[in-house]
C-alpha cells in the first residue's frame, strides 16, 4: 500500500502484511484476466476479476490505514498492480476490439512521461512520489470503467447502459490520470531542483 501522507512512516522489513497479500494477490491476477479476456473470452468471468480487483485495492488501502500496516514493499506493490491492471485491461479490451487503440496510446505515453522522474527520485531515496487524491480518483474511475466496458461488448439494453457507463468513467478517468500525472511531474521537477 502507498503512503497518502506523511503522516505515517514505513516499516521497511515488513513483507507479511494483509495489504501485501492483497496486492500480491491483485498481481496475481493480471494473467488470468488477460487469458479470460483474450484466450478464453469469458467476460463474466473478467468482469467479475476485475470488480475484485478493484475492491481489493481499496481495501488493502483501508486495511493499512487501519491497522497501520505501512511497507516499503506496499509502496511498490500497490500502483504496480494498479498499473498492471491498467495496462493489462487497455491491451485486452482493444484486442477485443472494445475499445480504441488511441486510448491505449493516450494513458501509456503519461507513465511514459513520468518514468523520466524515476531515476532522480532513485538518486533522493525515493521509490515513488506519494500517491494524491486526483491519482486515487483517476484509478478508481479507470478500475470501474473498464469492467463496464468490457460487459458494454454485447447488444442488449444491459450492455448499452454498460457501456455508457463504461465510456463516462473511462473518459473521467483519461483525464484524470493526466491530470495527476502533469501533478507528479512538477511535484518531481521541484524535488530534483532542490
Amino acid at each position: 500500500m502507498s503512503i497518502p501522507d506523511g503522516s505515517h512512516s514505513l516499516e521497511p522489513d515488513r513483507v507479511w502484511t494483509i495489504p501485501n497479500a492483497l496486492s500480491l494477490a491483485r498481481l496475481l491476477g493480471v494473467p488470468v484476466f488477460l487469458w479470460l479476456v483474450i484466450v478464453a473470452r469469458q467476460d463474466g468471468w473478467a468482469f467479475a476479476l476485475l470488480v475484485v480487483a478493484g475492491v481489493t485495492d481499496w481495501l488493502d488501502g483501508a486495511i493499512a490505514r487501519w491497522t497501520g500496516q505501512f511497507s516499503r514493499l506496499g509502496t511498490l506493490l500497490d500502483p504496480m498492480a494498479d498499473r498492471l491492471y491498467i495496462a493489462a485491461t487497455l491491451i485486452g479490451l482493444a484486442i477485443r476490439g472494445i475499445i480504441p487503440w488511441w486510448l491505449v496510446v493516450l494513458l501509456a505515453m503519461r507513465d511514459v512521461l513520468l518514468l523520466g522522474l524515476l531515476p532522480a527520485l532513485r538518486r533522493r531515496g525515493m521509490l515513488a512520489l506519494p500517491v494524491t487524491l486526483v491519482g486515487k480518483a483517476a484509478t478508481f474511475c479507470l478500475l470501474w470503467g473498464f469492467p463496464f466496458l468490457l460487459l458494454g461488448a454485447g447488444s442488449d439494453g444491459l450492455a448499452l447502459f454498460a457501456r455508457t457507463c463504461g465510456w463516462a468513467f473511462a473518459l473521467w478517468g483519461t483525464a484524470l490520470y493526466w491530470w495527476a500525472g502533469i501533478d507528479y511531474l512538477v511535484k518531481g521537477l521541484r524535488l530534483t531542483r532542490t
